[in-house]
């Protein structure tokens, strides 16, 4: 009778121990989801303001040309990093390299570099992944002695 009772009890914690665990698991889950829908919602609103921008027959280049910016880095490689090379690739604005975490993997029209190694000097750099764009910029701030812009305030500043 103990032996059943031990084993009833010991089966009730254990439950109760995984519906907690699951509970975390589903809980961090949910929040992860979270972060990637308001990291997309965010990306999405850009690119909108970009193509409106479009429209309205402007280009990204006019902000460095009135800013005296010459020579950039890009921080942020994946599309609305690829999106911006294309676009100054017509204009007087020079792509120096671009800064990215997975560099090596990467296969683009500029040199790419990570927050590792040295970074040459440049007129701004400018961070295409804006939903860590203060942490980003603190870490560029220790290299580099040059503005770092959010391709979103650019955006809406043109």
């Amino acid at each position: 009778m103990k032996k059943g009772l031990i084993s009833f009890i010991s089966g009730i914690v254990g439950a109760v121990v995984g519906a907690g665990t699951i509970s975390k698991i589903m809980g961090r889950s949910l929040a992860n989801k979270k972060n990637m829908s308001d990291k997309h919602l965010a990306l999405f609103l850009m690119m909108n303001q970009w193509v409106k921008v479009k429209q309205e027959d402007k280009n990204i280049s006019e902000y460095f040309e009135e800013n005296n910016i010459k020579r950039i880095a890009i921080y942020g490689m994946s599309y609305v990093g690829e999106r911006l090379i294309e676009e100054l690739k017509v204009s007087n604005i020079e792509v120096a390299y671009g800064i990215d975490r997975e560099a090596k993997a990467l296969n683009m029209d500029v040199e790419v570099v990570t927050l590792d190694d040295d970074l040459k000097e440049v007129d701004a750099v400018v961070v295409t992944a804006i939903t860590f764009f203060e942490e980003i910029a603190e870490k560029l701030e220790k290299k580099l002695e040059c503005p770092i812009i959010s391709l979103e305030d650019i955006l809406f500043e043109i």
